[in-house]
């Protein structure tokens, strides 16, 4: 919105949608919030009912935890800021609050791609080796590779972004996105940025293509192991395990890998689809995957269909007594 140097800007301004008519605003923004909610909701309903279900107390549903956690901090450090420029009209963020969304942005993205390849990790022993399975994936064992998964981006993206404070910012203080991520900031500063955009896509790449390489390594031999399973019951009991990671999985990676290679081939999009298909990677599958974990997830989908049976039957009994006693 106006040109200022380092000395002077103090905020940046969040566009969100460029193209989008003030009349708009209500309706997006109302879409935002029930996105948030179903975020909110979704992942904390997850994370209680794996904690108070005994039974689902393994490696596996550890796991929807950690990604449950990923995509809760996501919607709460993204959502809420884009909901108030809309709804309020509060579209300025103070500087060193752009970096440090920016930090968890990059930050909690790079974590949800590693936690995947330790689920990948957890599905291909399971169905590739099952006799090793309860000797190699405990509860202890998975909880320190997801504290793998959250610990190798965390210097990684600590650099990235004190290395973004070194920069001059003398062009303008606009962040055309939705929320404040590394490209962004970047392209508002002068001088020679071509240090940090090269290692921002070096650990851009080192972050989602090395658990990528894994993750279709694994499912390419679970594949061919679920091919070559005789039996049919066995082939289509595995699959229904195999299938929410599939979609989890799908979800993450295929956005993301769509608009690198468009960007590839330079094939350019508007800039409001570009910040859609940046919102569809990022935020749209924190609200799904609870969802696949529900209903995708054959031991989650009995036992929520077991509780909601006893409920009724509590229901039931309370209401039949209470008419027995008012007759």
């Amino acid at each position: 919105m106006f040109d200022t140097n380092v000395t002077k800007i103090r905020d940046f301004l969040i566009v969100g949608f460029p193209g989008l008519s003030p009349e708009y605003y209500g309706p997006v923004s109302a879409l935002f919030f029930v996105l948030f909610l179903a975020i909110a909701a979704g992942n904390i309903f997850i994370l209680m009912f794996v904690k108070c279900e005994m039974s689902l107390h393994k490696p596996t549903y550890l796991i929807f935890c950690h990604l449950a956690l990923t995509d809760l901090a996501f919607g709460t450090v993204t959502l809420p800021k884009i909901i108030s420029k809309y709804w309020f009209d509060d579209s300025f963020i103070s500087f060193y609050g752009c970096f440090v969304q920016m930090f968890f942005v990059h930050f909690l993205g790079a974590a949800h791609s590693f936690i995947l390849m330790v689920m990948a990790l957890d599905r291909f022993i399971a169905i590739c080796i099952p006799l090793r399975y309860p000797v190699l994936i405990t509860n202890n064992t998975i909880s320190v590779l997801c504290g793998f998964a959250w610990f190798i981006p965390l210097p990684l993206m600590v650099g990235i972004v004190l290395h973004a404070l070194t920069l001059s910012f003398c062009k303008s203080n606009v962040i055309a996105q939705c929320y404040c991520d590394n490209t962004s900031i970047r392209s508002q500063a002068c001088g020679d940025v071509y240090i940090v955009a090269v290692t921002s896509l070096y650990i851009a790449m080192f972050t989602l293509l090395v658990p990528l390489a894994f993750i279709l390594f694994s499912y390419i031999s679970i594949i061919v192991v679920i091919i070559k399973m005789s039996n049919a019951a066995s082939r289509k009991k595995t699959l229904s395990t195999f299938t929410p990671q599939i979609l989890i999985t799908c979800l993450f990676y295929l956005p993301r890998c769509f608009v690198y290679v468009a960007a590839v081939v330079e094939f350019s999009f508007s800039l409001d689809v570009r910040i859609l298909l940046m919102l569809l990677y990022s935020v749209f599958p924190a609200a799904v995957n609870p969802g696949i974990y529900c209903f995708k997830t054959q031991d989650i989908k009995q036992m929520l269909i077991k509780r909601l049976r006893k409920t009724k039957i509590a229901i039931e009994i309370k209401l039949s007594y209470k008419c027995q006693t008012d007759w």
